[in-house]
């Protein structure tokens, strides 16, 4: 394709440029099943699974959520998971894509809460896949940023609306699902 370089009207150009862009733009995307640590099967069965409880009238959870999510088998409320990993599954404080993200039973979350890490944005923001922080709502790709003054990931603050974070949160840190 040859461009004709005198040919002048910018208003014509940026038009071009664009259906160029998004012509192209499909050729370098990854596949989300495609990302190592986050298996998008088990995403997308998860999502079914809330998403045929919610028709049923059921409650949708996050644990139950997360578990299917990531293929990490535990049982039991949020706030136990942390020390139930312990021995059983590599845990640690840094975020990395398709571990669950462990937040503290606290007198704002008395069960927890727990999270499937979907991207890690920065060394300060991520992005999770979760049920029930909107009540009975399965939430994908929500920002997650750390408040920790360390940038340990100990404290963070949840996009509960766009362009609003919420409340600083207590996390207990990461637990990552074994490789297969």
């Amino acid at each position: 394709m040859q461009i004709d370089h005198a040919f002048k009207p910018s208003r014509l150009r940026f038009p071009a440029l664009c259906a160029l862009l998004l012509m192209t733009a499909a050729c370098g995307q990854v596949k989300r099943e495609d990302i190592p640590g986050l298996n998008g099967e088990l995403v997308s069965r998860a999502v079914n699974i809330a998403t045929d409880m919610r028709a049923a009238g059921k409650r949708v959870w996050c644990v139950p959520f997360a578990r299917n999510a990531s293929g990490i088998e535990i049982r039991g409320n949020a706030d136990t998971w942390w020390g139930q990993a312990e021995g059983k599954f590599a845990r640690g404080h840094t975020p990395t894509i398709g571990a669950v993200m462990a937040f503290s039973g606290t007198s704002k979350l008395p069960m927890g809460h727990i999270a499937v890490v979907s991207k890690v944005v920065s060394d300060r923001e991520i992005l999770i896949h979760h049920a029930n922080w909107h009540r009975n709502q399965v939430s994908l790709n929500m920002s997650v940023i750390d408040v920790s003054p360390d940038n340990d990931w100990s404290r963070v603050r949840v996009m509960t609306n766009p362009g609003s974070y919420g409340s600083v949160y207590q996390i207990d840190g990461f637990i990552w699902a074994p490789q297969a």
